[in-house]
């Protein structure tokens, strides 16, 4: 099915909150989105992925992305040592590469930059995220062995929401 929006438009993302009987639809999607990066590096599993989903799974700070009511994808920000973690944000491969983690990113930064808070997030270090996350403002760290890391420090929100992201 072929998913047609304005993803532009920031009404129609919507972030929902999610519920624990949540969970299977979530890693579903989670493996959806992640296949073809993990198969590319020969790290597809997912039994694996689901049980790292698992360990870590709260429904508190987990959100449904939603475009005009459909679920296209989730995004997950966690309390981290000295700010917020992005610890999940993925979108279902057939709604891709239209902006909606765009619009998602620019909630998620007015929503960090109101409480003044370093976000934080981790790419595999072979996923086409780390573009989309350096496009968007964030800051490499360092690597490790499978991921690369990224921080994003607090900004003033009207600095943001008139930033577009760089190609």
């Amino acid at each position: 099915m072929q998913l047609q929006f304005a993803a532009t438009d920031n009404s129609s993302v919507t972030l929902v909150v999610t519920q624990p009987s949540d969970f299977e639809a979530l890693v579903a999607l989670r493996i959806e989105a992640m296949r073809e990066s993990l198969e590319r590096i020969g790290r597809f599993d997912p039994v694996r992925a689901r049980e790292r989903f698992r360990e870590g799974f709260s429904a508190t700070f987990t959100r449904h992305i939603e475009v005009s009511g459909q679920r296209v994808g989730f995004v997950v920000v966690k309390p981290d040592y000295d700010g917020w973690l992005l610890d999940h944000l993925y979108i279902k491969p057939n709604a891709q590469g239209v902006g909606i983690g765009s619009v998602v990113l620019r909630h998620i930064f007015m929503e960090a930059d109101s409480a003044a808070m370093t976000l934080r997030v981790g790419a595999l270090r072979e996923s086409a995220s780390n573009r989309f996350y350096t496009r968007h403002g964030f800051q490499f760290v360092e690597s490790s062995e499978f991921d690369n890391y990224y921080v994003r420090s607090p900004q003033d929100n009207h600095t943001y929401l008139n930033r577009k992201p760089t190609s």
